[in-house]
């Protein structure tokens, strides 16, 4: 019992130690002062100067426009990928779509910096080559996603409706994609959120003149963390806590059948 209870005292430090800043961010983005060394009064006027700051809604705009494409794009490509990997048994291909997840991100954003200098030239780089980058960067969340919806299915389904005279693409539309629905939304959600959050990939990528919120607001704590930096946090935070929530209940055996 006292093992039990120190561990649980180590745990609730631990998440202390995670989530405390967080709190306190969301809190100061109310609060009455541009100082943030104490608790003044609270106010909404962060959120008013925020929806008229033209370089933050731009920001926002772009980081909207890339989450989006970016998403679509991994959600097609990984759910194919997650397919074939089921269906075919393509052991070599699982590493090959894991590989960008498990790489450090700053390796993965250096080396496509590279590629599109070295290819396209220095003038690529844009929103075009962050949608790649991000792309390429969540095609394998929504594999991993896909392929443990998969594997919790039973196969005599898909043999029933070849039995009964569906061809492929029958028997995709009508059986294989209403199952893992819940995992291709799911992974549409968890690629979005990676996308709209990412800095280190964006960095390298997104070229001279490109705005993220991100970026943005890396360029804005350079100076000095204000209300309106903890307000746009605040936001940032809030949609993607959404966003993991519903991603969770669609597919909650997701992030547990990772591995």
């Amino acid at each position: 019992m006292r093992r039990t209870g120190w561990l649980w005292v180590f745990a609730a430090l631990v998440y202390a130690f995670l989530y405390v800043p967080l709190a306190v961010v969301v809190a100061f983005s109310f609060n009455d002062s541009r100082l943030n060394a104490e608790w003044v009064g609270f106010t909404l006027d962060w959120y008013r100067t925020l929806a008229r700051d033209d370089e933050m809604l731009v920001a926002a705009r772009n980081s909207v426009i890339i989450a989006l494409t970016a998403a679509s794009a991994a959600t097609l490509l990984g759910t194919m990928a997650g397919l074939a990997i089921h269906r075919y048994r393509m052991r070599w291909m699982m590493p090959v779509v894991i590989t960008p997840v498990a790489m450090p991100e700053i390796l993965l954003g250096v080396s496509l910096l590279i590629f599109f200098v070295s290819v396209f030239g220095p003038t690529s780089l844009g929103l075009t080559s962050v949608i790649i980058a991000h792309t390429a960067f969540c095609i394998g969340f929504v594999a991993v996603i896909v392929r443990a919806r998969l594997s919790g299915m039973d196969e005599s389904v898909f043999e029933a409706a070849r039995d009964l005279g569906a061809t492929p693409w029958q028997t995709f539309r009508l059986v294989t994609l209403p199952l893992i629905l819940p995992a291709v939304i799911a992974g549409f959600l968890m690629s979005f959120t990676l996308s709209i959050d990412d800095f280190v990939i964006t960095f390298f990528t997104a070229g001279v003149g490109v705005k993220t919120l991100p970026l943005t607001i890396y360029s804005m704590i350079k100076i000095a963390v204000t209300p309106e930096v903890n307000a746009i946090s605040a936001l940032l935070l809030a949609v993607t806590l959404a966003m993991i929530i519903a991603a969770s209940r669609l597919a909650p055996d997701a992030l547990r059948a990772r591995s």
